[in-house]
């Protein structure tokens, strides 16, 4: 028979009494942040690719951000509704398989040698992120101790880093090993990742299929808050506040990571797959962000983190931008990935904490907010376009700067 336990605020449902019980679920869901991780650095790669494959500009080839984040925006409260309703395991799985038939239509895309039809498949693979994200996020942050959920998303969010790291290696091992710039070559290219992808994915699905996985009863945690019993969703204004928090934080991420390779090769004069070992590097600086981050956080608050961490970038990022230390400005950009890597789960676990029945919405909502990647990479790539790759980075200065400001004060329960 299905036992009840108390965690904290929260109410587990789970057939196990034993105090091990997440150990395998956890480990599960951290190989979500790997897998998601790595599909949305691979974007980096692809634009530029696709700018010297089919001529684009920067502009143009910012379609694979908008595509790909522009799929958070229509599946992330389906994907709450959908979790709300069956849970977090069937939510899992079905972005899972959304994330595999994506990675597999790349190979008819290629073969069409279509740009549209490859877009088409970028956009059903992150609809699967975006059932991924739904539910892996608030599952880590409810498993747990509310006073840590910030620490234990961080923790998870660590391995997201792995990920990242390995999708700019990928692309230049794959894509940008062949010279060639006809587009057969160049579709051609992305095949092979996205097929090994597809298969891995697909095991990841069978494993959780298979574990028996706790869900998540939330519903007790508003009212057991002081202030916040009878508030509707909105009513929460660190919420709605981290909601578009988490807007300009996605936006000001695609635009950073899309163009850092435009930006290197233009600023040092390195060769693409030069820039995306790179790259690569930058994301280890990422992921050492990642768990220094959490660390940290042991001893300061999330939210004054994150509002110092938001400070250091605009600092670094006006650097990059009005290229104060010449080429050495470079490494301004590296050091930006270590104090971006807490942004996201940050903004998230403060965004959701003490939200109760409202958790999966305003998960959903949150998770939404990740349309910011579609949004801001066009409107940085005109800038770009009319001035220069190093000028557009303005762009993300500004977005930081409010995602300091939510840091310190608009995380704030009232």
């Amino acid at each position: 028979m299905a036992q009840l336990q108390s965690t904290g605020n929260v109410t587990v449902k789970d057939g196990s009494g034993s105090g091990q019980k997440y150990l395998i679920p956890l480990a599960l869901v951290t190989s979500l942040f790997f897998l998601w991780g790595f599909a949305i650095s691979m974007l980096d790669v692809l634009n530029k690719h696709f700018q010297e494959v089919l001529g684009l500009s920067i502009s143009e080839s910012a379609w694979v951000q908008v595509c790909t984040y522009g799929a958070y925006f229509f599946m992330a409260l389906p994907a709450g509704y959908f979790m709300k309703k069956y849970g977090y395991k069937k939510g899992i799985i079905a972005g899972l398989l959304l994330y595999a038939i994506g990675a597999f239509l790349v190979y008819p895309a290629g073969e069409a040698q279509s740009w549209p039809f490859f877009l088409v498949a970028l956009f059903v693979l992150a609809c699967g992120l975006a059932f991924l994200e739904t539910a892996a996020n608030p599952y880590t942050t409810v498993l747990g101790s509310p006073e840590t959920s910030e620490q234990r998303l961080n923790m998870a969010q660590s391995f997201n880093g792995l990920g990242v790291i390995i999708g700019p290696l990928v692309g230049g091992l794959f894509v940008f090993a062949n010279k060639s710039e006809s587009i057969e070559a160049g579709f051609d290219s992305v095949q092979l990742p996205y097929m090994i992808v597809g298969a891995v994915v697909l095991l990841v699905t069978v494993l959780f299929f298979l574990t028996p996985m706790p869900e998540v009863q939330e519903e007790t945690l508003v009212e057991d808050t002081s202030g916040h019993v009878g508030k509707s969703l909105f009513q929460h204004t660190h919420f709605t506040l981290g909601a578009f928090s988490q807007l300009l934080n996605v936006g000001a991420q695609s635009c950073t990571w899309g163009f850092f390779i435009n930006y290197a090769t233009e600023s040092i004069n390195i060769s693409n797959q030069e820039a995306s070992i790179l790259l690569s590097s930058g994301m280890v600086v990422f992921m050492v962000g990642r768990f220094a981050g959490t660390f940290f956080m042991r001893f300061v608050k999330a939210s004054t983190l994150l509002g110092i961490y938001g400070a250091a970038i605009v600092v670094l990022l006006l650097i990059v931008t009005f290229n104060l230390l010449g080429q050495a400005s470079i490494y301004a950009f590296v050091a930006f990935f270590f104090f971006q890597s807490i942004t996201f789960p940050t903004i998230f676990a403060l965004g959701v904490k003490d939200m109760g029945k409202f958790t999966k919405q305003a998960s959903s909502y949150i998770i939404m907010g990740i349309v910011g990647g579609a949004l801001f990479p066009p409107v940085m790539g005109a800038i770009a376009d009319a001035t220069s790759t190093a000028f557009s980075f303005i762009l993300p200065v500004v977005l930081f700067a409010f995602i300091s400001w939510y840091g310190f004060k608009g995380s704030q329960i009232r």
